[in-house]
């Protein structure tokens, strides 16, 4: 039998309205929620553990969430809530009524695993905006990059923004944070290459090669990388401009640059 719950008051509902809200709730507790049928099937098929399941009749039924946990080896906590409850709770009301809670992972460097003998790794050093975080996981994960690393994080990886932004590819990449230092200390330790997006003593992207193993670092538009990613560059990299502005959004470049390196490498790995 599951649970219903029709109060706003809830002290359920008021634990995941504080979960979405603040990130030193997610942390403490070492969960976090996600909203919509795909992100969940998304975070299962990443083998993220699901604790607990909301589901409004209306929208969405247990047979549907017992079909989508089929293969799982956990059984969550499903909760029918009203649609009172569900309108406060959903970002997105078109949402097919579920809302979840799952078990956080670690995202230590030492973590990572490399499938490929020449892992492509795409860095991003202190990205702030929610959105532009979601992007860069979206083109790391149609790249099929081997990773994702986040310098010097402003938010954490579970903040709701950045699983809505990145469609879900928060699940679908490897992904690991550190600081600036941590991470350039990780890539020599591993022989990556590191090929930072600056201005300064700058190559046209296109001249180089990206076959080896390789770490494409974007920073962001206001400031772009910091000095200690410069000084540690095997290759600053820079894209071309012809219009009347000199920067264009960090996804935007990030897609610019990973495609080319796997253009490089035939697009097979």
């Amino acid at each position: 039998m599951h649970k219903q719950i029709s109060s706003l008051q809830n002290p359920a509902i008021k634990r995941i309205l504080q979960l979405q809200e603040k990130s030193r709730n997610r942390r403490k507790e070492g969960v976090f929620t996600v909203e919509g049928i795909r992100e969940i099937q998304l975070g299962i098929k990443g083998g993220f553990r699901l604790k607990e399941i909301y589901f409004q009749p209306e929208l969405s039924s247990e047979d549907e969430i017992k079909s989508m946990l089929e293969n799982a080896n956990f059984r969550p906590d499903i909760s029918e809530i009203s649609s009172e409850v569900y309108k406060k709770l959903a970002y997105r009301g078109s949402t097919e009524g579920l809302i979840a809670v799952f078990q956080s992972k670690t995202s230590a460097l030492e973590d990572l695993q490399f499938s490929s003998e020449k892992p492509l790794i795409l860095i991003a050093e202190a990205p702030e905006k929610p959105g532009n975080i979601g992007a860069l996981l979206r083109t790391a994960d149609a790249a099929n990059a081997d990773a994702v690393i986040i310098a010097n994080p402003k938010t954490d990886l579970y903040n709701p923004n950045i699983i809505r932004s990145s469609v879900g590819c928060v699940f679908t990449n490897q992904i690991a944070t550190g600081s600036t230092s941590e991470i350039i200390a990780f890539l020599k330790r591993q022989n990556i290459k590191i090929y930072a997006a600056a201005l300064q003593s700058s190559k046209n992207y296109a001249e180089v090669d990206f076959r080896e193993s390789s770490a494409i670092v974007v920073g962001t538009e206001a400031t772009g990388l910091s000095s200690e990613w410069l000084e540690n560059s095997d290759q600053n990299i820079i894209i071309p401009m012809s219009g009347e502005i000199d920067s264009m959004n960090v996804s935007v470049a990030a897609g610019i640059l990973i495609f080319e390196a796997k253009r490089q490498r035939g697009f097979l790995n």
